[in-house]
């Protein structure tokens, strides 16, 4: 049953493209082309080529959806530029160049290497709510730290898998900023409506609760994929030797005045964000005072938005295309029939198969359509039913739900959780997006998150 479903196969063709190292843009229409074909519209039912045409309707139906990702994208690599400008991370990197000097050895490096590690990881955390700005911050500060990374021989699987931990992990658990989002509007909001009939009503608290004990197999797999996956030094060839003196000379055209509209942008664009919800208005309200405070000019702003545009084009283009194929597979009615067939297999009392085979069916959903934020609502309807039917707990209903939506996201070809760590660590084109960020996520996240996601459902 698993394995004939046209949600499954098509996420297998997904999958299998990606690692042939097929564009993720044309894997994910070719995937949604398989989905629809096999879907419920039936070669045998409505013909071959009228099976095309409804596919295709629906793809090209569903591209408005991921509009609004997109255009959060287009205004946060805005705000990424004016950023720059500002001279902030160039000083950031510099003084991470002169902190490590030109000459590594000894236990100096073993330390200093950790320490630029688990910077990254702090960094991620906080562009998901203290500094909203998501993975726009990933090809800014990044590439400037290659040459210090090269020097170090830090391989960038672990720099990927750090990245990554916080870009996840945070909103999983945090209910700040994205978390804010995931959690209280999507998460609780779905979750209420689909168990309103059931008395099953939730809430930020037990959401956080329940997402405690899947965060931490997210943490044990972050500390195996620096402490021991990619422990061993990796040697990447230098592309250009005079990148710390091209720092140096922007770094003394830095002022302090810079620094203090950078932060004032800053903390505007987080408080705005958070007051309304809205990543486009707040990252609108921090150009504004970029560009009050002299860090750009007003006849600059086309330039500005884009240049922002170019730094997240191909992130915005994969969310669109996602969006696509999410519109597919909601239209064939596959995650319906998977599910149904599921529960038909398991049988009633067999809580613990009934929860693993949810969260395998979730990582293959969100595999597929790359945002856990787009797959609750999918999932959701289905899932909260099936759990009282089987008997879980509201928590453990929560925590299935939870981690079956999150599941696919750090390891999926197509989630910006991936997208953005390679955007910044192949500035130089020697960081392959499937085989350096979506297999290492994938092993050290997703596998931990199945495990630990099912010792939640049973324990809570």
């Amino acid at each position: 049953m698993l394995f004939t479903n046209e949600v499954v196969i098509s996420i297998i063709v997904l999958l299998a493209l990606s690692l042939l190292r097929i564009n993720v843009v044309l894997a994910l229409i070719i995937a949604a082309l398989t989905c629809g074909i096999l879907g419920h519209y039936g070669v045998n039912e409505a013909g071959l080529s009228e099976a095309l045409n409804l596919t295709i309707k629906n793809f090209t139906g569903g591209l408005g959806g991921g509009a609004e990702t997109a255009m959060n994208y287009a205004v946060l690599g805005a705000f990424a530029v004016a950023l720059s400008k500002s001279g902030v991370t160039d000083l950031l990197a510099y003084k991470v160049i002169r902190a490590f000097g030109q000459r590594p050895s000894g236990r100096s490096v073993f330390w200093f290497k950790y320490l630029v590690l688990f910077t990254l990881v702090l960094f991620s955390m906080s562009s998901q709510n203290v500094i909203p700005v998501h993975i726009a911050f990933i090809p800014i500060v990044v590439p400037p730290l290659l040459s210090v990374m090269n020097q170090l021989k830090i391989d960038r699987r672990a720099v990927a898998c750090a990245l990554t931990f916080g870009l996840t992990a945070t909103y999983m658990l945090i209910p700040a900023g994205f978390g804010q989002i995931f959690i209280e509007s999507i998460l609780v909001k779905n979750i209420n409506t689909a168990g309103e009939k059931f008395n099953l009503i939730t809430n930020t608290a037990q959401v956080t609760q329940a997402m405690l004990i899947p965060v931490l197999g997210m943490i044990l797999g972050l500390l195996f994929a620096l402490f021991v996956s990619y422990r061993k030094p990796r040697v990447y060839a230098e592309v250009a030797e005079a990148q710390a003196d091209d720092i140096e000379q922007r770094v003394a055209q830095v002022k302090p005045f810079h620094i203090g509209v950078s932060i004032a942008a800053i903390v505007v664009t987080c408080f705005v964000q958070l007051s309304t919800n809205s990543t486009v208005v707040g990252g609108l309200a921090g150009l504004v005072i970029f560009a009050l405070g002299g860090i750009f000019k007003l006849k600059q702003s086309n330039d500005i938005f884009q240049d922002g545009l170019r730094l997240m084009a191909m992130i915005g283009f994969v969310m669109i295309a996602a969006s696509g194929f999410a519109n597919v597979v909601n239209a064939t009615g596959g995650v319906p029939a998977l599910v149904e067939g599921v529960n038909g297999v398991i049988g009633a009392g067999n809580k613990g198969i009934a929860a693993l085979l949810m969260l395998v069916v979730g990582l293959f959903i969100t595999m597929g359509i790359g945002s856990s934020f787009s797959t609750v609502p999918i999932i959701t309807s289905i899932y909260v039913p099936l759990c009282i039917s089987f008997g879980f707990s509201p928590l453990a209903t929560v925590a299935i739900v939870g981690v079956a939506a999150a599941l696919g996201d750090a390891g999926s070809p197509a989630s910006d959780s991936t997208l953005g760590p390679t955007s910044g660590l192949n500035a130089d084109g020697k960081h392959d997006h499937i085989w350096d960020s979506v297999v290492p996520t994938f092993i050290h996240y997703n596998i931990p998150l199945l495990v630990f996601g099912w010792i939640a459902a049973m324990v809570l």
